[in-house]
């Protein structure tokens, strides 16, 4: 008998504030025809002054917390991805400790960018199954907005901010191999590093500054890599594309969940895309679309779910459980 992790609840948070396509072409020299058609994306939350990271985190905590039927009182490990830290340090993962009311275990962040999520699930996974803790927060959460450039037309209309979590539960299991959370798959490539990346920090130049991309060259790679990363889940559980009831990719781009979606023979049926209604929210965009596929009903327990993500760094993944 071995310890297994179960994703027990789903919770997620946007900002009240929308920006839509039609806003922005007030802002830049865009349009919403033109955003649409290359990304998909119709409108972005962003997050109010004086809001946190943390905030939108605990938000979407809590409400992980309530479909779980569980209190703060149980959680003894949060694992917090996030790019956009509420300050340098301590991690953010602290802050929403201390906002739920949580007095025990360990928290601390992940930044791995777009794929933080996956990372940090992974993370913690491990640490639930060794036995250091028993119950977990997993959350994506992002400020994203402001680390970004509004004059560049490239960037500025891809982000959104928001938040999502999952709580995560050990048991002793001795059931069947597929069940609870599966497996993972997770790279970096630090050479690609210039392709997407902040043009600040601090040991460079002290400030915080902005996102840059290279959107041809990220594209292709992402393809590829997001490509491979769900092949080699595939190979390592014996099972094919069409035995997955859902596929919850990283909200980036549309046009990139349709290439993975057709490299892969995955039915369009299949794959949870929310990325119309908040954009690209790095670390939050997984848990948020996994909610709501879960909360809309489309989703439901017992279903095999799959999920990728690619981000800055590069650092790209998949993982594979069952609901």
């Amino acid at each position: 008998m071995a310890r297994r992790s179960f994703i027990r609840g789903t919770g997620s948070y946007l900002p009240e504030k929308v920006l839509t396509n039609d806003d922005l072409s007030r802002m830049v020299d865009t349009t919403d025809d033109w955003i649409v058609e290359r990304t998909g994306i119709r409108r972005r939350h962003v997050a109010a002054d004086g809001e946190l990271t943390s905030d939108i985190a605990t938000a979407a905590a809590r409400q992980a917390l309530e479909a779980a039927g569980l209190q703060a009182s149980d959680v003894d490990l949060i694992v917090l991805a996030t790019t956009t830290p509420d300050q340098t340090f301590p991690a953010t993962a602290t802050a929403v400790q201390a906002k739920l009311g949580v007095n025990q275990g360990a928290a601390f962040d992940v930044q791995a960018v777009c794929s933080g999520f996956l990372f940090a699930l992974a993370t913690a996974d491990s640490m639930l199954k060794q036995g250091l803790f028993n119950t977990a927060l997993v959350i994506g959460a992002e400020t994203f907005t402001r680390i970004l450039d509004w004059s560049d037309r490239g960037t500025c209309v891809l982000f959104g901010d928001g938040g999502g979590a999952v709580v995560l539960q050990a048991e002793e299991w001795s059931g069947a191999a597929d069940a609870g959370i599966i497996t993972h798959h997770i790279r970096t490539d630090g050479t690609k590093s210039d392709l997407l990346y902040v043009d600040g920090g601090v040991s460079s130049t002290g400030t915080v500054g902005h996102v840059r991309m290279e959107g041809n060259k990220v594209f292709r790679h992402a393809v590829a890599n997001i490509s491979s990363a769900i092949q080699a889940v595939l190979d390592e559980t014996g099972l094919t594309s069409d035995e997955i009831d859902w596929f919850v990719p990283h909200q980036a781009n549309k046009r990139i969940l349709d290439a993975v979606a057709k490299r892969m023979n995955i039915d369009d049926e299949k794959v949870v895309i929310t990325v119309n209604e908040h954009a690209n929210t790095s670390a939050a965009s997984i848990p948020l679309a996994l909610n709501h596929a879960i909360r809309s009903g489309r989703a439901k327990p017992g279903d095999l779910v799959l999920s990728e993500a690619m981000g800055g760094g590069f650092s790209w993944g998949a993982s594979l459980f069952r609901l």
